[in-house]
């Protein structure tokens, strides 16, 4: 019997039992969802969103399905245990998919009258890839209640399970940042670095538990470690593209590093220099390390999110550092990299335990570059578990300011 590290079948039925609470009290005659995170999310079903719409719906009474394209009839049959799983031939079709879906809902009750409503995360199938159909409204009488707020307050508390496969996570991106970290050096370039990384580190983690692996998100297929071009001047955009930069002595560089395993995710980024750093440089790399300490003292159940940015702002206006602000503290993650809600000070929602957060503060300063780390965290009963345990002081994030090979450059970067 091999070990399993993924998430109970028990662990869906019980997701889908707490969803069917929300639909009663909210006396709706039924739930759809269209977004493949909160699919998977409720079955277990992981699919390639395409043009093709799919859709899992459930009635008042419990009954669950599934609407798949004739081409992932056996894949969803395979991957979840829902009551049926309906299928239509292609997109567009004719009919159309949604003429089949219509009659689907019809027989589950679902959407029979304006009386009660629909809930659904969307109002139909979105646009992907070119797809074009109606809405919910125009396939049924129901009215459509929004519910993806509700949706979101389910996933928020993390399952022991859940915390099982962002651990996991954590530590393959953790062995990733380790290879990317041993890589970079003045002269290679980031792509050729970010690539050798996120290879090797591949390879290892399946040769460890490639039989219980599977990385269900696409289309990463394990870990990952990057710069995305956050290198010298580059680092000033927070969220910027990689652009095959060569490394340089004096560089300020933000890597970050994840792994879906089993669709499950967690973030790591780490502030590094290319040599010995600046007395500025390590002025700035101090405030990040100050400021992110903060958020992990105010992390814990009880508190507002809204708490948490203000506290992080706070240090900023100490410390006149407002002018190289860009973004909040962190944000929630799981199934998805960037999950609401936030550490902001717009988002009051109260901290629960079992929740997992980034904390990840930054500045950025033109003509020296961007400083930000990023951990990730979860709620315990009276503070945090820091999941991610890549070191964090300089002194650990400084690489070689000269190159170790004497391969030609494709680019001389900014």
């Amino acid at each position: 019997m091999i070990h399993s590290i993924r998430i109970p079948a028990a662990e869906f039925k019980a997701r889908s039992e707490a969803l069917l609470e929300h639909v009663k009290q909210a006396h709706l005659s039924g739930i759809v969802l269209f977004d493949n995170v909160n699919i998977l999310y409720f079955t277990g079903f992981a699919f390639i969103p395409t043009e093709r719409p799919m859709a899992f719906a459930m009635n008042a009474g419990g009954e669950r399905a599934l609407y798949v394209p004739r081409l992932e009839v056996e894949h969803a049959q395979s991957a979840t245990a829902v009551d049926r799983v309906g299928h239509y031939l292609e997109y567009p079709g004719d009919p159309h998919p949604m003429s089949g879906f219509k009659d689907m809902l019809a027989e589950m009750g679902i959407g029979t009258t304006n009386t009660s409503g629909l809930g659904a995360d969307l109002d139909g199938y979105p646009w992907i890839f070119g797809y074009e159909g109606p809405t919910l409204t125009e396939l049924t009488d129901a009215r459509v209640v929004n519910v993806q707020a509700a949706v979101n307050r389910l996933q928020a508390v993390k399952s022991e399970a859940e915390l099982k496969l962002i651990r996991e996570s954590c530590k393959w991106a953790n062995l990733a940042h380790t290879l990317l970290q041993r890589y970079t050096a003045a002269g290679e370039t980031e792509t050729s670095v970010s690539i050798r990384a996120s290879h090797e580190a591949t390879l290892a983690m399946l040769d460890a538990i490639g039989p219980i692996f599977h990385a269900q998100s696409w289309p990463e297929t394990g870990p990952r470690a990057e710069y995305r071009g956050q290198i010298g001047r580059s680092g000033t955009v927070p969220h910027t593209l990689a652009n095959n930069i060569t490394f340089q002595a004096g560089d300020v560089l933000v890597s970050e590093a994840s792994c879906p395993v089993w669709a499950y995710t967690s973030e790591l980024e780490r502030t590094m220099f290319v040599g010995e750093p600046s007395k500025k440089q390590r002025e700035m790399f101090g405030h990040v390390m100050a400021a992110q300490d903060v958020g992990f003292s105010k992390l814990k159940p009880g508190i507002k999110c809204s708490d948490v940015d203000t506290a992080v702002r706070k240090y900023y206006e100490d410390h006149n550092l407002m002018p190289y602000w860009k973004h909040h503290t962190g944000h929630w993650i799981g199934l998805r990299y960037h999950e609401g809600p936030f550490l902001d000070t717009g988002d009051h929602t109260v901290i629960r335990e079992g929740m997992v957060f980034t904390v990840e503060p930054g500045f950025y300063v033109p003509d020296l570059g961007g400083f930000r780390h990023s951990d990730t965290v979860a709620i315990t009963a009276d503070g945090i578990e820091v999941l991610t345990y890549y070191p964090r002081d300089w002194g650990s994030l400084v690489v070689a300011s000269e190159s170790t090979t004497k391969r030609g450059r494709l680019t001389d970067g900014p």
